[in-house]
């Protein structure tokens, strides 16, 4: 098979939780470790850092990989979903896998994953694991995909422990609460291994300190720690002000434990973080006059800093090309978006996403203005053609929204 035809055949075998939603969740990790055994514990060969929690996890990761390797370390980096291509999801050094090992890999292990019928995500996870080995990499920085405990990349036994908050996301799968949600995501905090969380909550804060205490490991609330002297980055995000302080707790521990990481690593690695390791859609500025920007916040808590930073912006028109899943809880961001724009309704092109007329619907009953386009690429070209210099194009909604313009 060809690299595509490899590919298409990994996204059709079980649902895709990114295409599909709901039915694609597996609540154990039975195939991950019937298929971590096949390859002879893969994940035993290389040291890792662990990352969960509802927002922020994506740039934590990415900052925290772009820093070591400034500070000369092999860095593998395996994060999902991806923007465009699914080489995104595993790199070294900045560097996707390689379309070759892909391939090769699939067809050793095809008979294995249709015995056992293993999802989408458990493949990439054993495909990562086993390519970070066979590549000797110093270290790992892993992110969870959804949740932690019962997520497939939760078989590792890392260097350190993140979780960068915790909110109302996925809440068909990890609980109603905040307490409920953090006991999931929870699940990463290994015995004996250091925990940084990110951010304090008053709901969450008890159920991290009983599963830190349980486990004998080290907990560390990374915003109560000392104000440290304020690092730029090349992520613009008003948001990133946490994400920065929670990777900055990280290195600190990552030091008590050995690591050699200076204080130019962190400089550099900050401020070359799209460069080392190529993200995209984090409040990513795709033009100017009239500014286009883009972002992948698509919850209640992510979406409140987007906003907040959104106003700030001067223009004469806001223009927001707009987007969102079906399974998205439209009542918790409606009060957060602005009602004096023009909005741009599109579906993005997933079997998950929602239809543009019926978000359409939704928005008009709650006050807003705007019109539903038959794709997102149309909302875009429509929303340049209106727009003079001095306004300014949100797009966002959805991470899968953002994907296709970028």
């Amino acid at each position: 098979m060809t690299y595509q035809d490899t590919v298409n055949w990994m996204f059709q075998q079980l649902p895709m939780y990114q295409n599909q939603g709901k039915t694609a969740y597996k609540a154990n990790l039975d195939n991950t470790l019937q298929f971590a055994e096949h390859l002879q514990h893969p994940e035993h060969n290389f040291k890792s850092i662990h990352v969960a929690g509802t927002n922020g996890k994506g740039s934590t990761s990415h900052m925290l990989a772009s820093i070591l390797q400034e500070a000369g370390y092999k860095v593998g980096l395996y994060t999902s979903p991806h923007l465009k291509d699914f080489r995104e999801r595993i790199k070294i050094n900045g560097k996707e896998i390689g379309e070759t090992f892909v391939v090769e890999f699939i067809e050793k292990h095809r008979s294995f994953f249709e015995t056992h019928s293993l999802s989408f995500f458990e493949m990439t996870v054993g495909m990562a694991f086993e390519y970070f080995s066979v590549e000797k990499v110093d270290i790992a920085v892993i992110e969870v995909g959804m949740g932690g405990r019962l997520d497939s990349t939760n078989i590792i036994t890392p260097e350190l422990s993140i979780i960068t908050n915790i909110g109302l996301d996925h809440t068909q799968f990890l609980g109603n609460t905040l307490e409920a949600i953090a006991f999931e995501k929870g699940g990463i905090i290994k015995p004996n291994v250091p925990v940084v969380i990110g951010e304090t909550q008053p709901e969450t804060i008890n159920v991290f300190k009983a599963l830190a205490e349980e486990r004998q490991a080290d907990v560390h609330f990374a915003d109560q720690q000392e104000a440290i002297t304020s690092y730029e980055s090349d992520l613009k995000g008003d948001y990133q002000k946490n994400n920065k302080t929670t990777v900055l707790c990280a290195i600190s521990v990552l030091r008590d434990e050995g690591y050699n990481i200076a204080g130019e690593a962190i400089t550099n690695g900050f401020m070359k973080v799209v460069i080392n390791t190529g993200l995209n859609g984090r409040w990513q500025i795709l033009q100017e006059h009239p500014k286009i920007i883009c972002d992948t916040a698509h919850n209640k808590e992510g979406l409140q800093y987007a906003m907040a930073q959104l106003l700030k912006e001067p223009y004469k028109v806001l223009h927001m090309v707009f987007g969102v899943v079906n399974d998205k809880d439209l009542s918790s961001i409606l009060p957060l978006l602005p009602k004096n724009a023009r909005y741009y309704f599109c579906k993005p092109n997933i079997p998950r996403g929602l239809d543009a007329e019926d978000l359409r619907g939704v928005f008009i009953t709650n006050g807003f203005q705007g019109k539903a386009y038959s794709s997102v690429q149309e909302a875009l070209s429509v929303a340049k053609q209106q727009a003079t210099t001095s306004d300014v194009i949100y797009v966002g909604g959805s991470t899968f929204v953002v994907a296709e313009i970028i």
